[in-house]
């Protein structure tokens, strides 16, 4: 089953401007789709296309990079062991996990000045600098960065288009969905929480007629990929890597979610585990929210980078890494989750899924946090933050995540009344429908990616 993705119209975006001056690179994580989508544009946009995936390519091929100085025989020696007539300007040539061969990547730079043929190369873990140190990333590169299925495009592998344009109207004229359309697109969301946005899952959990437990299947195999690639490419720290790794479900549980490395590593310091965090964000398997200690001031500036969350990459995977199989088997995890009945652990499910989307719309991610000496404890926590991004005007977007109905308000209204010359709109993200009050927005989740838009 292929599914319609985003990144197509950024591909035939890329292919309109470049005219051939530039390669692009789409880079994410394992599993999330790049080479179908790779393919898949190849086949519909060009009169030709070779894909040459470096997991398997030949020697053959592998050697025919040593014949750079003589393009044409490169050209040739490509066209002969595929099998593919080429046509200048009317083909492409797809380097697929090209970080398995870095001098594919270096020569990008050649290809692209030749200008015969469009270059689309696709990479996991393809920045980390274990697999570029060798090489010279070329200026002609324009990268795209590829997540998994985000809910929009889950929405559209359900056939539910008609539902989401009604959400769209909704969203414009700022009314809230009639009760039968928030009722199915709250139910569609919890779905995409627990399936997630990985394709493979999701064609594994629609073409079992909506079975969790085969897209859990596949999730455990992506996990394995995932755990394989930190013992392969972590290297120096991979056990760090591989303790994080493990430990985001845990972490996530707590009040504070956010990784204590204590609860891990008695000996833990994050001095240590700054290139293992890295790691984990870079490679795009996690998304990191680190602490902001002054948000009337920009995000960036004061961050702190000791005080961190790990979100999963996909909210569907931190299903399976959080829960055994033997939990999952018996369908009453992800009925009480359906029927809106979880009370433990639901919020780290609806957290980390606001966490994927904002991500996915290029948002880095934010918290605060405020440590009360009188109390001793936090009395003010605030999930996420946005800003407009002014320098002139700089207003901030306090967001709180309630996966019940039922909350209290009162560290948002300390917030807004602590930084009230900085704070824009609030936003609640909650399971009821959309409403306004006090200059408080509140949305259901599955009106996130309207928002960022």
């Amino acid at each position: 089953m292929e599914f319609k993705r985003k990144i197509y119209d950024k591909l035939l975006e890329w292919k309109k401007l470049s005219q051939g001056r530039k390669s692009v690179l789409i880079e994410g994580a394992r599993r999330i789709g790049k080479s179908t989508v790779a393919e898949s544009f190849a086949k519909n946009e060009y009169r030709s296309y070779i894909l040459i995936d470096f997991s398997r390519a030949s020697k053959d091929i592998l050697k025919a990079f040593d014949t750079l100085d003589n393009l044409d025989i490169f050209f040739q020696t490509l066209s002969l062991y595929s099998g593919v007539n080429l046509y200048e300007r009317e083909s492409i040539i797809i380097f697929d996990e090209i970080q398995k061969f870095p001098r594919a990547r270096e020569a990008t730079k050649y290809l692209v000045q030749d200008g015969r043929y469009d270059i689309l190369s696709t990479g996991s873990l393809i920045s980390i600098k274990e697999n570029v140190k060798d090489i010279v990333i070329p200026s002609e590169e324009q990268k795209l960065k590829m997540y998994p299925m985000d809910f929009e495009e889950f929405i559209w592998a359900e056939g539910e288009e008609v539902l989401w344009n009604h959400i769209c109207d909704c969203y414009k004229q700022k009314t809230a969905p009639e009760r039968f359309s928030h009722e199915k697109a709250m139910r569609i969301f919890r779905e995409y929480m627990l399936v997630g946005g990985m394709p493979q899952s999701v064609n594994a959990y629609l073409s079992s007629h909506r079975n969790f437990h085969a897209a859990d299947i596949e999730k455990r195999y992506i996990l394995e990929l995932y755990r394989d690639d930190i013992r392969k490419a972590a290297k120096r720290y991979s056990s760090k890597v591989s303790a994080i790794f493990e430990h985001i479900p845990a972490a996530l549980s707590t009040h504070e979610k956010r990784i204590v490395l204590s609860e891990f590593d008695e000996n833990g310091v994050f001095s240590k585990y700054d290139d293992p965090l890295f790691w984990l964000e870079d490679s795009m398997i996690c998304n990191m929210c680190y602490k902001c200690n002054d948000p009337s001031v920009g995000f960036a500036l004061n961050l702190n980078e000791s005080r961190v969350k790990s979100y999963m990459g996909d909210t569907g995977l931190l299903v399976s890494l959080a829960f055994s199989e033997n939990e999952l088997s018996d369908n009453s995890l992800y009925k009480a989750i359906m029927d809106d009945r979880l009370s433990i652990n639901e919020g780290m499910l609806y957290e980390n899924a606001i966490a994927q989307m904002l991500t996915t719309k290029g948002k880095k991610l934010y918290y605060y946090a405020h440590y009360n000496e009188t109390l001793k404890r936090n009395d003010i926590e605030i999930d996420f933050l946005l800003s407009n991004e002014s320098k002139l005007n700089f207003k901030v977007f306090p967001i709180e995540v309630k996966s019940s109905k039922n909350y209290s308000t009162t560290s948002l209204n300390t917030f807004r009344a602590r930084f009230k010359n900085r704070v824009d709109t609030a936003i609640i993200i909650h399971p009821k429908n959309y409403s306004v009050s006090d200059d408080v927005v509140k949305y259901p989740p599955y009106m996130i990616p309207l928002i960022l838009s």
